[in-house]
Parts: C-alpha cells; structure tokens; sequence
C-alpha cells in the first residue's frame, strides 16, 4: 500500500519574495553584469522561467530590487528646521540598516555596468532625486539637492568601507556639529 502524500501548496507570494531577496543578494555581492537569472534561480530552487514569468527581464528585476531598497524617502521625514541635525546623527552615530547597506553596496556595483548605471540613474532620478528636489523647494533646489545628497553619501561610504570613523566620542560629536550646520545651510539655501 502505498501513502498519498500532497505536495506542498504553491504560494506565489512567498516565491515571489524569495526570489526577490536572491536577487538583491546576487547584486549586492556581484556587478549586474555577473549576475544571471539562472543564478538567481538556482538560489532559490525554482526555474528561471518563473523568475522571468515574476518579474520579466533581469533589467525589470533590477529595477524591482533598486525600487525594494530604501530610497531616501526617510531624508524628507520630520521637520525642515532640524534637518541637517537628523540627518547628521544618522550618519555619524546610528548604525545603517541591512537594506539600506545593501542598496548602496548594489548601488557601487553597479558602476560598472552601463546598463545597471542607466537603470540606476533612471530610478534614482525618479525616486529619490525629484521627490528630494522637489521638498527642498526654492531657488536652486536641484543643486542644492544633489549637494546634500552627495555630502550625505560621501559620509555613508566613508563610515562603511573604514568601519566607522576611528574618532573619539568628542571628535564625532563635532563633526556631527559640523555636518548638521553644512547640511542645514545646503538645505535652506
């Protein structure tokens, strides 16, 4: 005799989410240009028809991992008056999430790569870039918004690849001091 066993139920959302996460691992790790769908695939256990039926091209999946990292949006959270404080805080004393740490790392990876930096380019312009010009208003807000964007990442690269900053408590607070005054004045123009 023999037992009937059901297989296990499909649930495309949690597929969906796995490959997701395969992806944004794969391009963290690796440049856009290394990364195939079959690797993605082979990551999760599935076929790399379904991860192509999910999600398309490996240039729409890119783009679904790029739009799945935090964009920034938090930047624009909270009050103007105290921006440059915020943001300086973060930078220098809290700790960066694991999606956000991934973003970035798929960000540098894909300097490499052509089509991943116009893709890149694309969503960031339409993401983070409009939006952010758009809250900081004004005379000049595109410049002034790709000025803080940069002072901001600058100091997020510079804090990951050294480990930190290697000051003391003291000098860190200065130059949280500093970097909220310098962002502040960027911010208001």
């Amino acid at each position: 005799m023999f037992c009937h066993v059901a297989p296990r139920p499909r649930n495309a959302e949690a597929t969906r989410a796995a490959i997701l996460e395969a992806a944004r691992e794969r391009f963290a790790r690796e440049s856009y240009d290394d990364v195939g769908m079959r690797d993605i695939a082979r990551d999760v256990g599935v076929d790399a028809a379904l991860v192509s039926r999910y999600f398309g091209s490996k240039e729409d999946l890119f783009t679904t991992v790029l739009d799945s990292c935090e964009n920034g949006a938090d930047l624009m959270q909270g009050d103007r008056a105290t921006f440059g404080r915020r943001i300086a805080h973060e930078a220098i004393f809290e700790g960066k999430s694991e999606s956000k740490l991934k973003g970035l790392l798929i960000l540098l990876r894909s300097v490499g790569s052509t089509k991943a930096m116009e893709l890149v380019q694309r969503t960031g312009n339409e993401r983070f870039f409009d939006p952010f010009t758009e809250w900081v208003g004004g005379e000049d807000a595109a410049v002034r918004a790709r000025l803080g964007a940069a002072f901001i990442m600058g100091m997020a690269v510079s804090r990951e690849i050294t480990g930190g900053f290697g000051l003391t408590a003291a000098e860190c607070k200065s130059m949280e001091a500093r970097m909220a005054a310098i962002l502040q004045d960027i911010i208001d123009g």
